[in-house]
Formats: C-alpha cells, sequence, structure tokens
C-alpha cells in the first residue's frame, strides 16, 4: 500500500461563486477522500487554486467593463472563504497567475518543445469582423458535429463530451454579438497528441482496474480509436502567460495547457514555502505516491488524457495520475445546475444559512459517483433530521448526557460483557475495515451508508438494553451499556470525521479527548518579487492519528454534551425553492 497521497481537485474558473455542483463533484469528495488517509497516518498533499486564466473569466471582465485581474481578486477569495466554511483541507490552495506558475507554465513549455512534442503550424481560427478581434476556442459557440448539440463551446462539447476544435462547429457563431466569425490563418504552436497515443494506449491498458468503468471505458475508447492529433496550445488573446518563444511574445499559452500545469507549480509553491525547494519530488518522482485527481466528468479527457501526455512528453519519470475518480452531475430540483438559466445553489451563500456538516452529508450520501443524481431540498430536510438528529446525534447525545449526569461526568467501569456486547464490538471493529477499504477503492458514497449502518445497529442495541431502566435494578449492567455504547460511539466519531469533521470535532471534545480531528485551515498572503495572492493553507499540528476502534478507558473524565446537530422545521424546502425561483 502506498505511504504518500497526494490529491489534486480540478481548478475552478475564477469566474464566479462556487455552487453546489462543483462542491460535490470534485471538492468535498477529495476532502473526504484526504482526511481518511491523514487518519490512517500516511503523508498526504491536497492540492488545487483557481484557474484564472480561463476565457470564463475575460468574458466575465468584458461584460462588466473590468480587466480579467479584478474579477480574480473578487472570486478567488470567496473560494477561499468557501472552502474554509465547509472544511475542505487544501495544504495550498493557489491560483495560476503567480510568477511562480508562469515559470513552471513556460519551463514545461519549452521542455515540450525541445523534446519534439511541439510544432508551429498555420491554421484557420475564427475572427469577428463586427467585433473586430480573434475568438478563442471559448468565444465560438455552435452546433456539435459528433451529437448535435446546438451549445457545444469550440473546445469542448459539454454533451457528449469530445473535444472539439472551434472550426469544427457547425454555425458557428460570436459569443458576443452572435454574429457568423470569419476564418483566417494564423501561426500558433501544437501539442503533438498523435505522437503521444501509443505511450498513452499502454498506459492506460496496465493496471488500472481500480478506475470508474466511466472514467476507464472513455478514455480507452478515444485512445484506441487512434484519432488523437496536434492540438493548439497557443492563441491570439491577451490575458495570459507570453509564449516564451522569440516572434511570439504578443500570443498566449491557452488555458487547456495552462491549468493543468497547475498540478505540477503548486507542489513547486509549496515545497518553496516551506523552504525546502526540492520537497515536491517526492511526490512527483516516487512510484511509491498515488496521484489522486477528483474531477467532474466533463473533464475526463483532459485529465486522463491531456494531462498524462503532457507529463510523458516532460520526461524525468513524472509520476502518471494513479486514478481520476470522476464524478457525475449534481442536478438539483430535476433541473441541471446553470447560472446562465439562472438555476444555482451557490456553496457560500447557503452555509449563511446551514451548518456545514449537514450539507457535506447531504452531498456524499447523495454522492454522483456513479450516474447523475437529484438534490432536493425535502430530502435535505428528511436526511437531517432523520438520520443526522434522531439517527446519529441521538445516539450520540443519550449516551454521553445519560453518562453524564448518572455516572459522575466520567466513563463508566463495565462488569462482564454478554453476546449482545461483544456482537456490537464485533461489528464495530469489522467496520473498520469495511468502511476504510471503501474509502480506499474511492466508493465515498458507500463508506458513508456502511459508518451510519453502525449507527443503526448501536440505536438498535442502546433500545433493547434499555440502560435508563437498567440503572433501578442493576447498576454494574447499566453502566456496561453505557461504556459499550460509548466506544462504539467513539468509534463512529473515527468513522464519520472525513465525512463531518466538525461534528466529529465536538464529539471528541465530550468523550474528553484532546488534540485535533478537524486541524486548522487559514489564509496566508504569498508575496513574490513583483506579484503578490492569498492562499489557503492547512495546520495538521495536534491532528489526532489512528483510523482504529475504540480504546476509551473507564474513568476518562467526560465534557458536558450538546447536540451535535440542529433540527430543521419543514418551512425550509418552500423558502429554498423560492429562492431557486428568484435566483
Amino acid at each position: 500500500m502506498a505511504e504518500r497521497y497526494i490529491v489534486f481537485t480540478a481548478w475552478p474558473y475564477c469566474n464566479g461563486d462556487l455552487h453546489l455542483g462543483h462542491i460535490a463533484g470534485a471538492y468535498l469528495p477529495a476532502d473526504v477522500f484526504a482526511r481518511y488517509q491523514r487518519l490512517r497516518g500516511k503523508d498526504v498533499l491536497m492540492m488545487s487554486g483557481s484557474d484564472t486564466h480561463g476565457t470564463p473569466i475575460t468574458v466575465r471582465a468584458e461584460e462588466e467593463g473590468i480587466t480579467p485581474r479584478e474579477v480574480v481578486d473578487r472570486y478567488h477569495p470567496r473560494f477561499l472563504e468557501t472552502f474554509r466554511k465547509l472544511g475542505i483541507a487544501y495544504d495550498l490552495f493557489t491560483e495560476t497567475d503567480t510568477e511562480n506558475h508562469w515559470k513552471v507554465t513556460q519551463e514545461m513549455f519549452l521542455r515540450h518543445l525541445e523534446r519534439g512534442y511541439l510544432y508551429r503550424d498555420v491554421m484557420e481560427a475564427f475572427y469577428c469582423p463586427h467585433c473586430k478581434r480573434w475568438l478563442p476556442d471559448r468565444y465560438v459557440e455552435g452546433t456539435c458535429p459528433y451529437c448535435g448539440y446546438e451549445s457545444a463551446r469550440g473546445d469542448q462539447c459539454d454533451n457528449c463530451g469530445r473535444l472539439l476544435n472551434a472550426t469544427e462547429l457547425i454555425n458557428p457563431r460570436c459569443r458576443f454579438c452572435g454574429s457568423t466569425p470569419e476564418l483566417r490563418e494564423t501561426e500558433h504552436f501544437f501539442l503533438d497528441l498523435g505522437k503521444l497515443n501509443e505511450p498513452l494506449l499502454e498506459w492506460i491498458m496496465e493496471d488500472k482496474e481500480h478506475w470508474r468503468p466511466s472514467v476507464l471505458n472513455y478514455t480507452r475508447a478515444q485512445l484506441q480509436s487512434g484519432e488523437l492529433r496536434g492540438r493548439p496550445i497557443t492563441r491570439d488573446i491577451e490575458w495570459g502567460i507570453p509564449v516564451p518563444v522569440k516572434g511570439f511574445e504578443h500570443k498566449r499559452i491557452y488555458v487547456w495547457y495552462d491549468a493543468v500545469i497547475g498540478y505540477f507549480s503548486a507542489p513547486r509553491e509549496w515545497a518553496w514555502m516551506i523552504g525546502d525547494p526540492d520537497a515536491w519530488r517526492p511526490w512527483w518522482q516516487d512510484p511509491a505516491t498515488r496521484s489522486f485527481y477528483f474531477i467532474g466528468k466533463d473533464n475526463i479527457p483532459f485529465h486522463t488524457i491531456i494531462w498524462p501526455g503532457m507529463l510523458i512528453a516532460y520526461g524525468e519519470n513524472l509520476n502518471l495520475p494513479y486514478d481520476v475518480p470522476a464524478n457525475e452531475y449534481l442536478n438539483v430540483e430535476g433541473k441541471q445546475l446553470s447560472k446562465s438559466r439562472h438555476w444555482v445553489i451557490e456553496a457560500l451563500d447557503v452555509l449563511q444559512r446551514y451548518d456545514p456538516d449537514p450539507l457535506r452529508y447531504m452531498l456524499m450520501v447523495n454522492a454522483p459517483e456513479t450516474k447523475d443524481v437529484n438534490f432536493t431540498w425535502e430530502e435535505f430536510l428528511r436526511r437531517n433530521n432523520e438520520e443526522l438528529v434522531a439517527t446519529w446525534g441521538n445516539l450520540a447525545n443519550r449516551l454521553l448526557g445519560f453518562a453524564y449526569k448518572r455516572f459522575d461526568g466520567k466513563v463508566p467501569e463495565p462488569g462482564k460483557l454478554d453476546a449482545l456486547d461483544r456482537d456490537l464490538l464485533a461489528k464495530t471493529e469489522e467496520a473498520f475495515s469495511t468502511v476504510g477499504e471503501l474509502l480506499e477503492a474511492v466508493k465515498l458514497k458507500n463508506a458513508l451508508m456502511e459508518a451510519m449502518t453502525l449507527a443503526h445497529e448501536a440505536n438498535k442495541y442502546l433500545n433493547a438494553k434499555e440502560p435508563w431502566k437498567q440503572i433501578k435494578v442493576d447498576r454494574e449492567a447499566a453502566a456496561t451499556t453505557v461504556y459499550v455504547g460509548l466506544k462504539v460511539v467513539d468509534s463512529l466519531k473515527v468513522l464519520l470525521a472525513p465525512f463531518l469533521p466538525f461534528s466529529s470535532q465536538k464529539l471528541h471534545e465530550y468523550l474528553g479527548y484532546e488534540g485535533t480531528l478537524l486541524g486548522r485551515q487559514y489564509v496566508e498572503e504569498v508575496e513574490e518579487v513583483k506579484k503578490k495572492h492569498l492562499v489557503l493553507r492547512y495546520d495538521d499540528a495536534g491532528l489526532v492519528r489512528g483510523w482504529r476502534p475504540s480504546e476509551l478507558n473507564p474513568g476518562q473524565p467526560l465534557r458536558k454534551p450538546a447536540p451535535l446537530f440542529k433540527k430543521l422545521e419543514p418551512e425550509i424546502v418552500d423558502e429554498e425553492i423560492a429562492r431557486l425561483l428568484g435566483s
């Protein structure tokens, strides 16, 4: 088994607030996985950042009459706040408009050029006479030539997932004025994906049994078709990283090539920040390190074909992705999330009204791991009240409250265990193997459901034993029941900590422990030579590690408990749907 895990998430376009689809698709699953590995005592780095060079940023800037940097300065801090409030614990969440990222991107460009994986060629690109400008791929929309989807972008069809060139679109139109653009010749650099087809096919055919079938089947089909061809990686635009070749300085490296390099540049920024410039190397060059890329399904080809190809072209035996657990889509109230159609639940907004753990729970127990799923406020209400409050929260609160009140605020001394006691403790021990194996396989939804099954078993045990009645006739029997129950609650605290870190931390403290299951997130300003930027970081000092059943000792002092979760009123359903309709 690997001892070191580097966990990446897709780099979100920094042009608007993150919505629940983003959180469920990439960021929360990655956090759950990383928190589990930290609990196991493994070395973990979780990294990502804001994609500041994407054309969605320039589109937003032009619509508002401001600069792209002003758009980034508005939304990047809001990303950091969203992740901090949700407890998504990045060792580093940075951005792409940094001196470090520019340097690493230009270095990779020149390396690819030197090793023969880039070439220059004249291509036809769209120019809008009405707007008097070249149109990058995302500035062009039209009909997909493969599936007929009428709102395909010039770089990819969101409906069928095929990578496109803008010139392939049927009935192309300018994103801004809607007029038909002209094709004109312009010279650019191309990544020679055709040259990479064979090594990529060899890689994808070996040791990929742990990949999700949808990801693996799509990637193998694309590579087995042998259709990969050169793809332009520079554009006639002003915002972005300059091409480091004489005569091309006025052109820019395009975002789809630039953004994925963030997976390489962020660990190097982290290494510089901790004062050891070579600290990134084991994470990228030691084969014992496993790299995981958490993304949405629309990003599959960029992470299973293009980025691995870029790594092969770079050389130096850089680790290729160990797994790319792409998720399907999260719909809301039966409709696809869409900012343009004003059907969206923004994470930062909803966190003003609800605690983070119930939201995390809903998104993970209803995770879109193998198919598109539907988020409804009625189900959120039901799962919060029936599963978090009535099942798990009530179990913990009943036992802790009873122990604190009737056993002098301490864990009671048990007597002899009977068959029911031993059976529940055996199931608890077994749960660590079952849940752990599912988490390791990135089957996070099933892992959470298995943990909650143990909570149901513990409730059945408590209802059968009835310690509040036992104590009237046999104090030792009641003490045994409460002791066994507290050990199971203590174990569930660990099993659920990756999913529910805030409430698990509260429970950890109620049980009388020191240390943290949550860790500390903080925002830091990084100053480079000419630029400065904000990053989100994670401090694991004092982090409690150990994926194992409770070792709770009799006599351990408890702290006065309080409910872990709040019961929600039915009125929230209509209120939230009204917000959606008015968004």
